[in-house]
């Protein structure tokens, strides 16, 4: 069996604790659909489908909303050489397009997207409009603390300072690098567009920490990475440090 790539591997620490959240809510913790069922999932900008491929294979039908036909025509590569292009579509789009686009699905996946949008109420509120009573929303979003905290480190203390007492992206449109929500702040942003969170995951909490030749180079490191990512992923002291906030919400 091949070993996995520099790339793979930085991967599967960056999404390991992601990839656990929305695993266990089909597989019926919470369950966007009943377990070992077939459920209805949106991925807004999935890309190339790293997220929706998988899910494919696990039985799933996906349908991929991106603004980018490249990424789009990956996207089919990708899942015809999986042998899922049945239960895959990519249909070029953003979130603004979303009520229009689809309806009554089990579950969205919007992970890295809110940070862009102009407005996240508005967008919240169109994700919650798409779901069916009891549907569920995975949202990945930047986590503003630990920016803070990434800023300073690397030597832009004014910016760092800039950002500490919130977010100079939010008053004026998302900025080149987005914007960065705090855990209250998704929950109110939740609580108005209807929707309850059921569960809040710290993710990469030391995966940007640590050096890329480490993993590299270290026999076993990349798995130990990512277990002790899970360790601490549901630990609330440990979400204040984290680059993500991975949050399941519910309808």
């Amino acid at each position: 069996m091949p070993q996995p790539s520099a790339s793979d591997r930085r991967q599967s620490v960056r999404t390991g604790v992601v990839w656990d959240g929305v695993r266990r809510l089909l597989d019926g913790d919470g369950t966007a659909a009943p377990a070992a069922e077939q459920a209805r999932i949106v991925d807004v900008g999935g890309g190339t489908g790293g997220f929706a491929v998988p899910l494919a294979e696990l039985g799933h039908t996906v349908q991929v909303i991106d603004p980018s036909p490249d990424a789009l025509a990956s996207l089919d590569r990708r899942a015809r050489e999986r042998g899922v292009a049945d239960r895959v579509t990519g249909q070029q789009g953003d979130l603004s397009d979303l009520p229009t686009l689809a309806a009554e699905v089990d579950l969205v996946l919007c992970h890295g997207v809110l940070e862009m949008v102009d407005d996240p109420a508005a967008s919240l509120a169109a994700i919650a409009g798409v779901l069916r009573p009891g549907g569920h929303l995975s949202l990945l979003v930047a986590q503003r603390h630990a920016a803070v905290v990434a800023r300073a480190m690397a030597g832009h203390f004014q910016a760092a300072r800039e950002l500490l007492d919130g977010d100079p992206a939010a008053g004026s449109g998302a900025s080149r690098g987005g914007r960065r929500f705090t855990h209250d702040e998704l929950g109110d942003l939740l609580g108005d567009a209807g929707l309850q969170a059921s569960s809040v995951q710290a993710v990469r909490v030391f995966a940007d920490l640590v050096p890329g030749s480490l993993l590299d180079l270290e026999p076993g490191a990349t798995a130990a990475l990512v277990e002790l990512e899970r360790a601490v992923a549901t630990r609330p002291e440990y979400l204040p440090l984290a680059t993500q906030l991975h949050v399941i919400a519910g309808r």
